[in-house]
């Protein structure tokens, strides 16, 4: 089944009496088999990621199945904040999953059925999001944490922790965006798809200058074997087909396997595997005896804590760290020893 593909055997189209008016000369109805391909082609134009259409598509099944496999436009309204609140009271999902769900539903049916969900309908179940403090580490945490980690995985350890990075930007780095000599990175198309320049660690460009001399000798040996094509961005591939063969355009952190592009289904060297990386760290942070939930977020989360601590100002980490909003930023200020953390309690003042 196509990954887009919404469709399933059991779903039958019925009509509903409360279901919405088609008015006269609209656009054909769509059908229900095609609602998965309708949202992925809704996403491309409007240039949202593949990971946005996904979960998209994926939210439409599960709503069209939660309705015993009726078209969402044979529904009623109300059928949205249904189905919202069954996730909320039976699966009990984080309102952050709440909220995408609903995301979906509003893009469905306003996107692409352009049938608008009516704002009342839905407004009662739009979760409040909890603000949560970052799990921030300690200096000789980290440092415990680098002593089990090696090759690739301890490289894009670093990155994220000494530059800030999301774990998606550290994977999806490619060789012309790393500057060695003025030790900076470019982070391309990173959340909200902005672009912006963070620093490299001086401790780092030994390193990733001996990765890089790995990482061409096998480009090479790739293009003798008459392969070392990587995926493109947006139309690049159409522009300059040669470009996927360019040395500056590989992924620095290459997987060791080719795999099938899903654009052209040629099979390249694509960027190491997110959960391989993921679950690297959690058997580090394990080795090294830290038992608070970590993961490869909080490498992030310590990288603008300590830079905080170093009296670092807030506005700055906020651009480097790619925020829009500098009240995001601020949560840091909870977690680190120069703010609430750092204040001391008045029982130790006490005598006896």
């Amino acid at each position: 089944m196509d990954s887009y593909d919404i469709a399933c055997p059991a779903l039958r189209l019925c009509e509903a009496e409360d279901a919405y008016d088609v008015p006269p000369g609209s656009q054909p109805r769509p059908q229900l088999a095609d609602l998965g391909h309708d949202i992925a082609r809704t996403c491309a134009v409007r240039r949202y990621s593949r990971r946005t259409a996904e979960a998209y598509i994926h939210w439409a099944r599960r709503f069209v199945m939660h309705h015993g496999g009726r078209h969402p436009l044979d529904l009623p309204p109300q059928a949205a904040a249904d189905f919202l609140t069954h996730l909320a009271l039976r699966d009990q999902v984080a309102a952050s999953t709440q909220n995408q769900a609903l995301q979906a539903l509003l893009f469905l049916y306003d996107a692409v059925l352009q049938r608008p969900l009516p704002s009342d309908a839905v407004r009662p179940v739009r979760a409040k999001r909890l603000q949560r403090l970052p799990i921030v580490l300690t200096r000789e945490q980290v440092a415990a944490f680098f002593n089990h980690v090696h090759g690739q995985v301890r490289l894009a350890a670093w990155l994220q922790y000494g530059s800030g990075l999301r774990l998606m930007e550290v994977l999806r780095l490619r060789v012309k965006e790393v500057d060695l000599v003025r030790r900076m990175v470019l982070v391309r198309n990173g959340k909200g798809g902005k672009d912006r320049m963070v620093p490299l660690a001086q401790r780092l460009v030994e390193p990733l200058r001996e990765h890089l001399r790995g990482r061409w000798k096998q480009h090479r040996a790739d293009l003798e074997a008459g392969r070392g094509a990587v995926h493109l961005p947006g139309a690049m591939a159409r522009r300059d087909p040669r470009a996927a063969s360019n040395w500056a355009w590989q992924y620095i952190f290459a997987s060791d396997r080719f795999s099938r592009d899903p654009d052209d289904g040629v099979c390249k060297r694509h960027h190491l595997d997110e959960g391989h990386l993921a679950s690297s760290y959690r058997a580090a942070f394990r080795a090294a005896g830290i038992l608070v939930p970590a993961s490869s977020h909080t490498l992030r989360h310590c990288f603008a804590t300590h830079l905080l601590e170093r009296g670092q100002d807030l506005r700055s980490i906020q651009e480097l760290l790619g925020h829009s909003d500098i009240t995001t930023t601020m949560i840091y200020t909870h977690v680190s020893t120069r703010g609430p953390g750092g204040v001391a309690s008045p029982a130790d003042d006490l005598i006896g």
